[in-house]
């Protein structure tokens, strides 16, 4: 099973403030919903308060250290690799998407061997961050620029990136 990561950073290395995004990029969003959907996303339980419910056509598995931690709609795990191991046993998709926040990130960059990347084209203040460092030697094997417009905030560029 390949363990994809999909992110939107500003040029600062910021994805969020506040549990929150700081863009509105509705092209990038429809390129999210259209990748993982049918296929089980794995999210921090912070990332999970800030969706506020599971996201539809998936399989939600959220990932909190309480062991008591119950969510309708979705499963939880203790760990990144249980958390995978559960996609490996309830799915037979063959990618699996790591969809933050900034800690569950950090812990998935050795696992994961492909990135979709949005890079928006902002400095932004915010309190969560991607480090980009650890793919600086990957591939890209496709890369798409959209322009800001009415739904879509500031300009940005996704990029599809595989380990190298």
């Amino acid at each position: 099973m390949d363990i994809s990561i999909i992110v939107a950073v500003a040029e600062n290395g910021v994805i969020g403030k506040d549990n929150q995004l700081l863009w509105r990029l509705s092209e990038d969003l429809k390129l999210f919903k259209k990748r993982t959907s049918h296929h089980v996303v794995i999210m921090g339980r912070k990332t999970y308060d800030s969706i506020g419910k599971p996201l539809p056509n998936r399989l939600n598995i959220v990932i909190s250290r309480s062991k008591d931690l119950k969510i309708e709609g979705c499963t939880v795990a203790n760990t990144l690799q249980d958390a995978i191991e559960i996609a490996k046993n309830e799915s037979d998709k063959d990618e699996v998407f790591i969809i933050g926040g900034e800690k569950i990130y950090t812990l998935a960059e050795n696992l994961a061997t492909k990135l979709y990347l949005t890079k928006v084209n902002a400095s932004l203040e915010g309190d969560a961050f991607f480090n980009l460092k650890p793919y600086e030697n990957w591939r890209t094997i496709s890369s798409v620029s959209y322009f800001k417009d009415e739904k879509n905030e500031y300009d940005f560029e996704v990029l599809e990136i595989i380990r190298a």
